[in-house]
């Protein structure tokens, strides 16, 4: 049998799976949250949600990988009780990666346009109208956005096509290091301009006017699911990485270093998007328009935005291209894993699929904009981004997590075992937690996505509570009833 492939270093094991988590959702959504829901009274809350949330899911996935030695597509096969049926759902994980890149790689594709075009000179002097107008253009022609979804696709599969250390490793780490480059020289631009200093207060003191504005409820329900989401955990996204890596080191303490590392990118980008806001006058919680719309037309208009333009875009390619790699590997693993296949060929035939499947996507912003899936004004994408994000992300968590810690499935003994594993910070004997409490928030989560993506107008704050509530009581009524039927 064929050695399991390895992680050259720790390092590299940090930065692959930080670079995994780290994605536009860091760079844009994080600097919109914390600038409508009040600043640093957002960034502690979050904070308080990524320990509780996401690093022992992310050690479940790596504690599966690690101990199965196989991809999402096996490791159940492998570490499952004989005669369980685990292993039928590993599908979630397979459809939510392939569901993820249809329209990631896109919007990947987005961002090295706006940095070719912004490096050329194309926005230097635009107007606000003229910079509008190139957005819907690039929308508008289906070539313009096919052409840079090949470039993000053939060369990301290429990275996976040299070879797990020498190609996503060593691609991942410079492009990780890059980052950091890229942000600390923005930061020390943004700093320096003119009014930046609001931003920064405003960006590092609670705002408790906009914490009663929005309420605790809604801040705390957006801080968790930022924290939730960040990290791209319930699609098996962290399981190939747990298969690549020795057990010299304790999975919680490599947990919370990819989590650490993932919040540094995601302040930092606070540091050079919301200063940057407050130096020219921009509304901080205007969305995705912030990133593609409004800081061109900052850089169009100030002395050396063409350079820092290009940085910034750069910066954004970066941390998207980052997080496809990795989710590419899980893909290239698949294959491998399941059918045998060579890497070679797994790239091969797996970057022809993507490039096909990810057609609907480019074409539902032009040619097909008349199908609107989830109500007016939304897109192919946004139905793509709807099933991984309110779906398979949060199903797929509370499958590793009970897989992991119930009798018919691992067994918090076999978890604990693995996951506490050599040297580092070892995971506390939190079985009830982790049984009960972290389903149910996720699950909570999950109902809450659906509640706020079809609610009816006008539906009262009383009413939430009280779907939310019915919930809660059918998801405790099934956990009896299926522990009396094991039983």
């Amino acid at each position: 049998m064929k050695q399991r492939e390895r992680f050259g270093s720790r390092l590299g094991f940090i930065l692959v799976s930080a670079g995994c988590a780290v994605g536009l959702g860091n760079v844009y959504k994080f600097p919109y949250m914390c600038g409508q829901y009040g600043g640093a009274a957002f960034i502690v809350i979050y904070l308080a949600f990524l320990v509780l949330l996401g690093i022992p899911i992310m050690v479940c996935e790596f504690a599966i990988g690690r101990g199965s030695q196989k991809s999402a597509i096996r490791s159940f096969h492998v570490l499952e009780p004989a005669g369980s049926k685990w292993h039928r759902l590993r599908w979630i994980g397979v459809l939510g990666c392939y569901l993820l890149m249809m329209s990631y790689t896109m919007i990947a594709g987005w961002m090295l346009y706006y940095c070719y075009r912004t490096a050329t000179g194309a926005f230097v002097g635009a107007s606000p109208e003229q910079i509008n107008t190139a957005f819907t253009d690039m929308l508008a022609n289906p070539g313009v956005m096919m052409f840079w979804t090949l470039v993000v696709i053939v060369g990301c599969f290429a990275a996976c096509l040299v070879g797990f250390q020498k190609g996503v490793e060593r691609v991942s780490k410079f492009m990780m290091v890059c980052l950091f480059l890229l942000m600390g020289a923005l930061i020390i631009h943004t700093v320096q301009l003119p009014g930046a200093i609001e931003g920064i207060k405003f960006y590092l003191i609670p705002n408790l006017d906009l914490v009663k504005q929005n309420g605790l409820g809604n801040i705390v329900f957006g801080a968790m699911n930022q924290a939730f989401f960040t990290l791209s955990l319930g699609i098996g996204a962290m399981v190939i990485f747990g298969s690549y890596l020795d057990k010299k080191r304790s999975l919680a303490g490599e947990a919370i270093s990819i989590c650490a590392l993932d919040t540094l990118v995601a302040l930092m980008a606070g540091f050079i998007v919301i200063p940057s806001c407050f130096a020219f006058g921009i509304e901080p919680n205007s969305g995705a328009s912030l990133v593609l719309i409004t800081l061109p037309n900052v850089f169009a208009n100030i002395a050396g935005g063409q350079f820092w333009g290009a940085l910034f875009f750069l910066f954004l390619s970066f941390a998207a291209l980052t997080t496809i790699i990795a989710v590419f590997e899980n893909i290239v693993s698949f294959a491998v894993d399941q059918l045998g296949w060579s890497r070679k060929k797994s790239v091969y035939v797996n970057m022809i699929a993507l490039i096909i499947l990810t057609i609907p996507a480019v074409l539902g912003y032009n040619l097909l904009s008349g199908f609107q899936p989830l109500g007016a004004g939304s897109t192919i994408a946004d139905l793509e981004d709807f099933l991984v994000s309110n779906n398979l992300l949060p199903l797929g968590s509370v499958v590793y997590l009970l897989f992991c810690v119930r009798r018919n499935g691992w067994g918090w003994d076999n978890f604990i075992r693995e996951a506490n594993a050599g040297e580092g910070a070892k995971l506390p004997n939190a079985r009830f937690y982790m049984s009960w409490i972290l389903p149910i928030a996720v699950v909570i989560i999950y109902i809450k996505g659906y509640y706020d993506l079809f609610k009816p107008k006008g539906t009262s704050l009383l009413v939430t509570w009280m779907c939310l509530a019915v919930v809660f009581l059918i998801w405790i009524g099934s956990i009896v009833f299926y522990r009396q039927k094991q039983k």
